[in-house]
């Protein structure tokens, strides 16, 4: 089973402006309301941890690997509850540029495994008010550092 989860949000900034704030893995506890930590720093190929928190309060440690870290494009990994093919996540934000000035983030998230079916309320609960909470908050972050 997979379930497709995207949102997106326009961002008042080149894309450059918008990876600096997505790529600064520290400073995620500062503005983030939903992917809080990151211990050490995401390389492509590797495992790092990350803490995810939903609204509600549900937080959880993840161990993913990252796939993509693609300047000013893309920043991808997947993680697994337990093992393989109980219930999967490739996590995603594309940086689409669509002027100068102006650049559009999509945020998503391929779910796959077995608990799919029985977590789809959760994931269009829970989950998606954490990407829309995300996405406001690094349009809040990059514009304010752009005045």
């Amino acid at each position: 089973m997979k379930e497709i989860l995207e949102t997106q949000v326009m961002i008042n900034a080149p894309a450059a402006a918008v990876w600096d704030v997505l790529s600064n893995f520290k400073a995620y506890p500062q503005w983030s309301p939903s992917v809080r930590e990151f211990e050490g720093t995401p390389v492509e190929g590797k495992r790092t941890k990350v803490l995810l928190q939903q609204p509600g309060g549900t937080s959880i440690k993840m161990n993913p690997i990252f796939l993509k870290i693609e300047k000013e494009k893309e920043l991808r990994w997947k993680g697994r509850l337990g093992i393989s093919g109980i219930f999967d996540g490739e996590h995603y934000f594309i940086l689409e540029e669509i002027s100068a000035e102006q650049t559009r983030l999509i945020q998503g998230e391929i779910f796959s495994g077995i608990l799919v079916p029985f977590l789809k309320k959760m994931i269009h609960g829970n989950t998606l008010a954490g990407f829309e909470a995300f996405n406001a908050a690094i349009k809040n972050r990059v514009e304010e550092q752009g005045l």
